[in-house]
């Protein structure tokens, strides 16, 4: 707990001992984006040369994202008259990151990373008014199939691990079903759902990109970086790491952007940051909870802007994942920060106001309890109230 007009630590405990952060990690991400990223969001490169357009991603994620809703990029690629050329050769990177577990390949949160990603990287499927499943993008409705010998214990759609088939069990799923399943993603299918969408012909070509390509910006940048935390986005974290990347040397490496950031934004950290992905859910991030505090500072330093911080932050009682956490205080939120939650870990790192006044930062990290997380969580949101309230 630290004491923003005073400068100084008014408690610790454990706070220099490594926990795993899960979606705390969000915030070294949303930090490196506000070092190396302007108001806008570069959301493509591209060359034109005779009669070509060829273009490369920089990872934005918000190529017809389903709530951002960018559209400039397709706008470009849409109306021109060029012949249309993608090149993946600016990323070569995993599908994953560090220390994922396969296991969760489909697992609406485990999105695979590209350089380009379309719709999200995600296929929606549903139950229409006759309970018939109907999949978005349409693009993978013939390989939405019953299969007879799936048996889940529960009414669900499993995607083949190594390719976009979708299975589903004998039954009917209730009218309000929904379910949101990762792709199997690889340049191939980036062109198939841009040439499904755009109505165009596309062609992949293995070009590097010139230093001379063109940068075109997609969305604002504060529109990203809250759609990123309030609901704890994993997919936008991971692909806006890509696109710090692409302002270094226009390759795309979430490694090289976190070895960058920690070099030049991150060196007078308490303790050196094991961080390894862009959302957190690897358990090889590790960061202690001073320096998650000393984040926070660097944070609203950064900003400058005390409102603004609050409002792409979720808050107590009111938004985002601690909407439902904390009550607010007759109608006026106290507290706004990151949880982070895995299996056996729960943690929140934020800003909190108390009733005389008092501005502090505080980061609650908890790892390796097997009790349930709510009371966890339950526990933390009432030492954190009592500190709202009596101070």
């Amino acid at each position: 707990m630290y004491d923003t007009e005073k400068n100084k630590t008014i408690y610790a405990q454990n706070e220099d001992k490594y926990f795993i952060p899960a979606s705390n990690t969000k915030l070294y991400t949303y930090y490196t984006a506000l070092q190396m990223l302007g108001d806008s969001i570069p959301g493509l490169r591209y060359i034109i040369t005779g009669d070509s357009l060829i273009f490369w991603g920089t990872g934005d994620p918000s190529f017809l994202h389903s709530y951002l809703k960018s559209s400039r990029a397709f706008d470009l690629l849409k109306n021109t008259d060029k012949k249309l050329f993608f090149s993946a050769q600016n990323y070569n990177g995993n599908f994953y990151g560090a220390g994922w577990p396969y296991g969760n390949y489909n697992d609406y949160y485990q999105v695979e990373i590209t350089p380009l990603p379309v719709m999200d990287n995600i296929a929606v499927v549903t139950a229409n008014a006759q309970n018939k499943l109907q999949i978005f993008p349409a693009f993978f409705q013939s390989l939405l199939k019953s299969d007879s010998s799936f048996h889940p214990g529960t009414f669900t759609v499993r995607r083949d691990l190594v390719e976009n088939k979708f299975l589903y069990p004998p039954g009917i799923a209730s009218k309000d079903y929904r379910q949101e399943i990762p792709l199997k993603t690889s340049p191939a299918l980036t062109v198939a759902l841009l040439q499904d969408t755009l109505k165009k012909s596309l062609t992949i070509v293995n070009i590097p990109m010139p230093d001379s390509a063109t940068t075109l910006y997609s969305i604002a940048a504060d529109s990203m970086y809250r759609r990123m935390l309030l609901p704890s986005d994993n997919f936008i974290a991971e692909q806006l790491l890509l696109v710090c990347s692409s302002k270094l040397s226009g390759n795309l490496s979430t490694r090289a952007v976190i070895e960058y950031s920690k070099k030049n934004f991150l060196k007078d950290l308490p303790d050196d940051p094991q961080w390894v992905d862009g959302s957190g859910l690897s358990r090889q991030d590790l960061f202690t909870p001073r320096t998650m505090v000393a984040l926070l500072v660097k944070i609203a330093a950064k900003v400058n802007d005390e409102d603004k911080l609050h409002y792409l932050l979720p808050a107590g009682g009111v938004s985002g994942t601690l909407r439902t956490a904390y009550k607010t205080d007759n109608g006026v939120p106290f507290v706004w920060g990151k949880t982070g939650s895995l299996s056996n870990n729960h943690n929140q790192s934020g800003y909190l106001l108390t009733r005389k006044g008092r501005k502090l930062i505080f980061s609650f990290m908890n790892n390796n309890f097997v009790r349930p997380t709510a009371e966890i969580r339950d526990e933390m949101v009432r030492i954190m109230t009592e500190i709202h309230n009596r101070y």
